[in-house]
Formats: structure tokens, sequence, C-alpha cells
């Protein structure tokens, strides 16, 4: 007898090691990690299996989804619980719960079993529905549509960053969860109550066009004051390659799409389940009298720090002397979700030499690289003019 209830121990023993040393992790939506504009109505999830152990398959899964972090964590997948589903497959298993609403959030978690025992729940992943179809938007595209006197469109365009900013007061009450949803083309950055949103640069990723324009979804209830209190949101419109490089330079090969816009839908949503919504419209302020003077990604920027703004995206900011945006006419392509990463600041290098050359000096990196350059310069006086120069080879 004590023979047997050692044996029994011992078989305990092995299951619950065995049972410990499976995890499930790295759960991504779509291939994204917690994306905010899918759109597709049977999302694709995924999840990769880790394992002291050699020889672990998996038998199961159990996946559930839940409308908040909290549900999710007290196991109630009151979305959608998948029950227990026997397969092997752990990759781009749908979603096959109930059709999910615009901006609607998922919060969502999975376990497995395996040939070595079960997994304990993944950590809790999310994903955000985007605004599917032109008729789910609100607002407009503004911008401008015109040069400005001092722009120039030639095979070497020269032509102004737009700025634009609206203030409004959220309501009195308090915010639970605020998302952005944006497309600027053709690049843009965003601003709230002088935070930039995201560490993307250069968005959003360039297309054609005439066939799809890509808008970028955010969380931006951190950067939000609720209660009733004011908020300011400022956007930065560059030329990207919508409105290219070289106007009427061979047209048949590089095609231009017009002038830069933006529309934006920031839907606010509150802890007694009501909602706000600041979308992208003619009450918005418009202006190019800004330091950004030319930004071409051939030729060039041209920035003029006498004309640096201040705090335009902060509240109370003075732009009575601004222009009202116009509505813009609309791109040609259809608006869809991003559906890869952006563009980052992926690392931050140091010269590997300096040297002056007269008034100059040259700065080596010691490789190849696509980023800018940050300098700290001294002995300049109001109307000086530092050139940066950027070449490959010598």
């Amino acid at each position: 007898m004590m023979y047997r209830i050692s044996t029994l121990l011992l078989a305990l023993l092995i299951v619950t090691g065995v049972s410990a040393g499976v995890n499930v992790g790295s759960l991504t939506t779509e291939g994204l990690v917690c994306p905010l504009n899918v759109e597709t109505p049977n999302p694709r999830l995924s999840w990769i299996i880790t394992s002291s152990d050699r020889d672990v398959m998996q038998t199961a899964y159990h996946i559930l989804v839940a409308s908040s972090p909290e549900k999710l964590a007290a196991g109630q997948g009151d979305i959608w619980d998948s029950g227990k589903v026997f397969s092997d497959r752990s990759v781009w298993v749908e979603y096959t719960g109930p059709k999910l609403a615009d901006n609607t959030r998922c919060y969502w978690k999975v376990k497995v079993s395996t040939t070595r025992g079960d997994s304990s729940w993944s950590p809790q992943a999310e994903w955000g529905m985007g605004i599917v179809g032109e008729g789910h938007w609100g607002g407009r595209w503004i911008g401008w549509e015109g040069p400005f006197e001092w722009d120039i469109e030639d095979s070497h365009s020269r032509m102004s960053s737009r700025y634009l900013r609206k203030e409004f007061n959220s309501e009195k009450k308090e915010i639970k969860r605020a998302t952005a949803h944006i497309s600027g083309l053709g690049l843009y950055e965003l601003y709230i109550n002088g935070q930039k949103v995201g560490d993307d640069v250069l968005a959003p990723a360039p297309t054609d066009y005439r066939r799809t324009t890509l808008y970028n979804s955010y969380d931006v209830t951190d950067l939000l004051k609720g209660n009733g209190e004011a908020n300011a949101v400022g956007v930065t419109l560059g030329n990207g390659r919508f409105y290219t490089m070289r106007q009427n330079y061979k047209p048949y090969k590089i095609p231009t799409f017009g002038y830069p816009k933006m529309r934006m839908n920031m839907i606010i949503e509150y802890t007694d389940g009501t909602k706000q919504r600041v979308n992208s419209d003619e009450k918005w302020s418009l202006t190019a009298k800004g330091p950004i003077r030319s930004n071409n990604e051939y030729d060039g920027e041209i920035y003029d720090a006498r004309l640096d703004l201040g705090d335009w995206t902060k509240p109370g900011y003075d732009d009575s002397k601004w222009l009202k945006a116009q509505r813009a006419e609309l791109p040609f392509g259809t608006l869809r979700g991003n559906t890869a990463p952006n563009m980052k600041v992926m690392k931050t290098l140091t010269p590997k030499s300096v040297r002056k050359l007269g008034d100059r000096f040259m700065v080596d990196f010691g490789q190849n690289m696509a980023g800018w350059v940050k300098i700290a310069v001294s002995d300049v006086a109001k109307g000086d003019t530092v050139v940066i120069r950027y070449s490959e080879r010598i």
C-alpha cells in the first residue's frame, strides 16, 4: 500500500511539473500586437507555445474574449467563449463570436492542452475594431485645396506644411476609454494637449493612393482630460508622396494625388456608457505660417525656427488669426485600417568621427541609415542658416 501511494504521489508531481513547463504567449490578432483598426468581421488569432520539454504538441485550445480586462481576468468571456476545441491549430484561428461593431474593444486570452499537460491562461491581449466603410466615418476630409503665395509648384516643389487644430471640452464625466482614428495624407503627426500621439514616424505608410489610403488608430485615453475640462488636438500635415516631390515632372511615371488632407474620428467613451465624438470638419483652424516651409523627400526640409508656433497643440492657444480649414476633395482610394506596423526610430547612433573643413563639419556615422540628424549649434544669430546635407559616398 505504501508503495502504491508513493507511486501515485510521484505521478502527480511529474504531471504538475510538466504542466508548469508549458506556457502560451506572443498573442497577435491579424498578425499584429494589439491592433486597434481591425476591419475583418472574423479576426484571426495566433499564439506561440513555449516549453522546457521537447516534443510538446498542442491538442486543444480554449479562447475567452471579453468586453473589459476586469471581466477577462475573472474568467468571463462575455463576448465569446470558444469552449475547449480539440485542434492543433495555433495560427490564424478565426473568431466566430457575435458581429462586432465599429470601435469595439476586445480583450482575449487563451490556454492550451498539449501532449505534456495543460498550460495556464496566457497574458491578456486586445484588439479594437476600426471604422469599416465610408458611410461609418463622421466628419470631413479637411485641408487647404491650393498652394499659398510662398509655395512653389515645379519640378523641385517647395510647399509648406499645414497645421490644423481644434479645441473642445469633454463632457462632465469620467473618461473610460478614447480612441483616435486618423488618416493624414501624405504624412501627419497627431498631438493631444501638447503630447505627440504614438511613436510612429512618416505615418501613414505610402500606398498607391488611387486604390487604397490608410488610417491609424491610437488609444489616447491617458492624453485627454475628462470632467468638462478643455482639450486641444493638433495635426501637422506633410506632403509625403501624396503631393509628389516633383510636380509636373514625368506625370506618366510620377503621379500626384492632390494637396495634403486629413480625416479624424476620435471617439471618447465615458464610464456611464455615453460617447462623445470629435471629428474633423470645417470648424477646425488651419495655418501654413509655421516653421516647416518646405518638406520634400527628394530635396529635404526647410525649417524656419523664427516661425515657431509655440504651444499651438495645447488648450488656450490664440488661433484667431488662423484660417478655417476647407472641406477637401475625397481621395480616390478606399480608406482602410493599416495592417502593418508603422516605421519607428529603432536606434540612436553617435558619430564615428567629426572633421572640420573650413566653416563646415563632416560627420561620419560609420554606416548607411535612414533617419534624422539631431545637432546642437552655438554662435548663431536670428536669421542665420544652418545647412545639413546627406550623402552615402564622398
